[in-house]
């Protein structure tokens, strides 16, 4: 397929759904993100044991601790038994702490151990670590556990019943306490920051620790510890669109984070482990596994130190702006380009207030950003710009640059240009008439007319119009009018991720009555098929909760499931649209719910995921005792519009 646009009334066109990026994905040009990195000799006056010297954990002990933690498992959760075996269970580890960290199934069952373990014997396994943090830290199974230990202090830090202990002494005179103990990991890796930073494993403890000095957890980086890989770059985060009720303001592909209370101690060590960043910009743009650490540090500042975040974002730019200049103009084209300086760029971008964007835009992007969109690299960065789009003066120029490459866009493969443009339509207010026309145009569905009502199976599948109903049309044709019964005879195609986000961003468009339409027009089945899709049944959760979308239309979609309601219920994402849309449902509506389902209870009963909805809508009172059911279903919905009345005000 050519790269350049060409007439709608050619031969159709299946446009690629993207891929990810990253982690040596496939047409992505970049390979594997591991690297064989040489370990660093220890600073001068600074000995470190050959790994010979560090304990092995024998068979009998990896057995003991085995059944320990089956034994933990298998006690409530509360009461003194609980606690007293967590408590041995622990000074056992304290013991052989370092053995255990260091041998694969150890560090697993230790990880788990450290969930359970109250304050102290924390305290006492990480100073027993300490002497050995270097090694630990870039040990491949080390690192787990002092990741474990640092994602344990959201739990225990200020917890007054643990404040509340006696004092113990350690074996070495008086116990550190666990925000001590925080400090002074801390204090360890700004040391030796570029070697903890630069270090395959050791990057890893850096960039939790700036999480827990913060008091901010960030999901992606929780996963990560969980799957215990490095980064990988996808197309899109979610299934689903984050929508806060606020105007949607926030860029989409910002990372969700969880907050909690730190001590000001942690957030004057944060200020000055941040600052490390500054003494080797250089290093932490180019280099691939310092620059993850540079990119946790700006989410991480952005929400609690924003000053130093600004300042950070400075050096940053400062430095790629006074490289040498590319042919193209700016030299931060030439970064952009760049697989590792690239995602720097891109975390730079998303914490970038508007007028700071504004000037990148007419210093470095304007008259580029339709290259930039054909690039396998750099546009990802652009996709981010897009996200971090709030404002309809830097939206317009931006528009009118790159929506004529559209179709050229999604033929090259980078849907996620067009879902981060129409998402910044959406959350704008803007150009939202526009768009939806240039879509419908590369989709082939724009003109005869009626070809409209089909936009919704192409759009969720990323297909043209021939492609999806397998015509054949000449160049230069006549484009043949839709045909109803070619459309309800055919199965929905599969639906993608970007389609379902751009589906969703258009269902929140101000007037989506296009969309709306061809909804309406899918056939029973079809509706099925999209509510069953995993991707799909979020285009339904946007039909319910857009406000865009009126009762009469919402309804006029959903009549369609009608007959459908049992093979909902028993599917698992069916089952979840199901839910909502009983949530929403007025008497009426649920009594004929109901009826359907309740014609064939046992087989609901038996299914995995049937049996959870019955019991959602009382199934079985409404078989037996109706009158009863009819009154629970009054007060809930008179409590749901009472709720809506003051939500209102």
């Amino acid at each position: 397929m050519g790269l350049v646009p060409r007439s709608p009334h050619q031969a159709g066109r299946r446009f690629p759904a993207g891929g990810k990026r990253g982690r040596g994905a496939k047409g992505s040009g970049r390979p594997p993100p591991g690297r064989q990195r040489q370990p660093c000799p220890p600073p001068d006056g600074r000995s470190e044991p050959a790994p010979d010297a560090h304990p092995h954990l024998s068979p009998e002990a990896l057995g003991y601790f085995r059944r320990a933690l089956s034994a933990l498992k298998e006690v409530p959760e509360t009461g003194e038994e609980r606690e007293l075996m967590v408590h041995n269970v622990l000074k056992e580890v304290e013991a052989q702490a370092l053995a255990l960290a260091t041998n694969r199934a150890g560090s697993e069952m230790l990880q788990e151990l450290l969930g359970f373990s109250p304050l102290k014997p924390l305290c006492r396994v990480w100073a027993a670590l300490r002497p050995n943090l270097r090694f630990v830290a870039c040990h491949r199974c080390g690192v787990h556990v002092l990741q474990s230990a640092l994602l344990q202090l959201p739990r225990l830090l200020g917890n007054p019943a643990e404040e509340e202990e006696e004092e113990e002494d350690g074996k070495d005179g008086p116990l550190e306490t666990l925000e001590e103990l925080g400090l002074g990991l801390a204090a360890e890796v700004c040391d030796d920051f570029l070697f903890y930073c630069g270090d395959t494993h050791g990057s890893f403890v850096v960039r939790t620790l700036l999480q827990v000095l913060g008091g901010t957890l960030l999901e992606s980086e929780r996963a990560r510890h969980r799957g215990s890989q490095l980064p990988v770059r996808d197309l899109t985060t979610a299934y689903v669109l984050d929508l806060p009720s606020e105007a949607q303001r926030a860029p989409s592909r910002e990372c969700k984070a969880t907050d909690f209370e730190v001590p000001e101690t942690f957030l004057n060590c944060l200020q000055n482990l941040s600052s490390c960043f500054l003494k080797d910009i250089a290093v932490f743009i180019t280099d691939k596994i310092s620059s993850f650490c540079l990119q946790v540090a700006l989410q991480i500042l952005h929400r609690k130190l924003p000053q130093l975040c600004a300042h950070l974002c400075n050096a940053v730019m400062g430095y790629l702006s006074s490289r040498n200049s590319s042919a193209d103009g700016s030299p931060l084209l030439l970064f952009l380009r760049d697989q590792t300086s690239s995602r720097l760029l891109e975390q730079v971008l998303l914490v970038s207030e508007p007028p700071r964007l504004q000037s990148l835009f007419e210093d470095h992007f304007q008259g580029q950003l339709q290259t930039l969109a054909a690039h396998p690299i750099a546009n990802f960065p652009l996709q981010r710009f897009l996200d971090a789009i709030t404002t309809p003066e830097l939206l317009s120029p931006v528009f009118e640059e790159l929506s004529p490459a559209l179709e050229a866009v999604l033929a090259q493969g980078h849907s996620g240009v067009v879902i981060a443009l129409v998402g910044a339509c959406h959350r704008v207010g803007i150009h939202q008439a526009q768009v939806l026309q240039l879509l419908l145009e590369a989709f082939h569905c724009a003109e005869p007319s009626s070809r409209q009502v089909a936009c919704v199976p192409l759009f969720a599948t990323l297909m043209t119009y021939e492609v999806y109903y397998g015509l054949a049309e000449e160049e230069g044709a006549v484009p043949a009018e839709h045909q109803v019964e070619m459309a309800t005879a055919r199965d929905l195609g599969e639906v993608t991720v970007l389609g379902s986000l751009l589906l969703q961003h258009l269902l929140h468009f101000s007037s989506p009555v296009i969309i709306l339409r061809s909804l309406g027009a899918l056939t029973g089945p079809q509706l099925l098929t999209l509510a069953q899709s995993p991707a799909g049944s979020h285009v339904l959760d946007a039909v319910l909760t857009s406000p865009s979308v009126t009762r009469k239309q919402r309804r006029r979609v959903l009549k369609t499931l009608k007959g459908q309601y049992v093979a909902l219920a028993c599917s698992r994402h069916g089952s979840r649209v199901l839910d909502a849309i009983w949530s929403g449902a007025a008497l009426g509506a649920r009594k004929e719910i109901a009826a359907e389902l309740g014609a064939r209870n046992q087989e609901l009963i038996r299914d995995p995921f049937g049996h959870h909805v019955a019991r959602n809508v009382a199934l079985t009172t409404f078989l037996k005792r109706r009158e009863a059911w009819e009154q629970q279903q009054g007060a809930v919905a008179k409590r749901r519009r009472a709720l809506n009345s003051i939500l209102e005000d």
